[in-house]
């Protein structure tokens, strides 16, 4: 194999993606003053109560360009002043309801300091500093949000997980021609994994919610549809779908896709993608909205910090 060299001294030129992480930590509340008590109660759950709930946010800055004459695509001390000063500096340890003043929902234009609503604020203050591709931000490390952009659309992801066992091997093969293809996971009494299953919908933000869809409601779909009939089962047997279909970590997640597509459009957004970890050395991955893996947004794939 032949090492590619660049032509030009450190790289100079030459184009490349760059990641810079940042954390902060704040509270918000879930609480829009045109709905009742009971309400606010019934649409958000926990997140209304007063006077709020805090989380430690983590912050992925993926930035692109040609390197310059140093190795660089940005000197990443000034990259560091941007995001401190037009970000964190401003949200670190505050109140995210009063901290910018389009989360004023009193304002008939304000809406509520969700994670999609907060990375796209964060994108607009970002953008004319950074040459941004994307942004990742976690509110907790089972949800957060990417936003590449777009005036409206962001991705929202929810990570959960279940446990299960399975076997790989086709009933119409013999024991020998089934160990021959899928090893010792051809073995007759199975074997399980912890999953963990990440499910990312994209949709367009509610100017007033903040919200690509109905946070509790897709976290309802996902309990219902996902892990409450494939937690602790024997997947061969107990999962009807897998009788006749061997249950593989790709087949375990197109089958999640295809289960969640049209319940998930139903509550206002769409599967984009779903995410099957099956062990710490192996995982699946369904785009749903792209039959072809070339065809997802690569700015994507660069915050894609698991």
């Amino acid at each position: 194999m032949t090492e590619m060299k660049s032509s030009a001294r450190h790289g100079q030129g030459r184009g490349c993606v760059i990641t810079r992480r940042a954390c902060f930590s704040a509270s918000h509340r879930y609480w829009l003053p045109e709905l009742s008590a009971d309400d606010n109660a019934a649409r958000f759950g926990p997140c209304a109560l007063a006077p709020g709930h805090g989380h430690n946010y983590e912050l992925i800055v993926s930035m692109a360009g040609g390197l310059d004459a140093d190795g660089m695509v940005l000197n990443l001390s000034e990259v560091k002043h941007a995001i401190r000063h037009e970000v964190t500096g401003q949200l670190d340890f505050r109140f995210l309801n009063e901290a910018w003043p389009e989360f004023d929902v009193s304002k008939p234009e304000g809406c509520l300091p969700t994670t999609e609503a907060l990375v796209r604020l964060i994108w607009q203050r970002l953008s004319p500093h950074l040459p941004i591709t994307a942004l990742r931000l976690y509110e907790q490390p089972g949800l957060w949000a990417d936003y590449l952009g777009h005036p409206m659309d962001a991705y929202l992801t929810i990570r959960t997980h279940f446990a299960a066992a399975h076997r790989l091997a086709r009933p119409e093969l013999s024991q020998e021609e089934n160990e021959a293809i899928y090893g010792k996971c051809a073995r007759p009494h199975g074997h399980g994994h912890n999953y963990l299953v990440d499910v990312t919908v994209r949709g367009a933000i509610d100017p007033r919610t903040g919200m690509v869809c109905d946070l509790s409601a897709l976290q309802r779909l996902v309990d219902d549809l996902v892990v409450e009939p494939f937690d602790h089962t024997f997947l061969n047997k107990d999962v009807p779908f897998f009788a006749e279909c061997v249950p593989t970590a790709e087949n375990i997640a197109l089958h999640i896709a295809d289960r969640l597509s049209s319940p998930i459009k139903a509550i206002g957004a769409h599967l984009h993608k779903v995410r099957l970890q099956e062990s710490p050395n192996n995982a699946a991955e369904v785009y749903a909205e792209a039959p072809n893996l070339e065809m997802t947004p690569a700015a994507l794939d660069a915050v894609a910090v698991v």
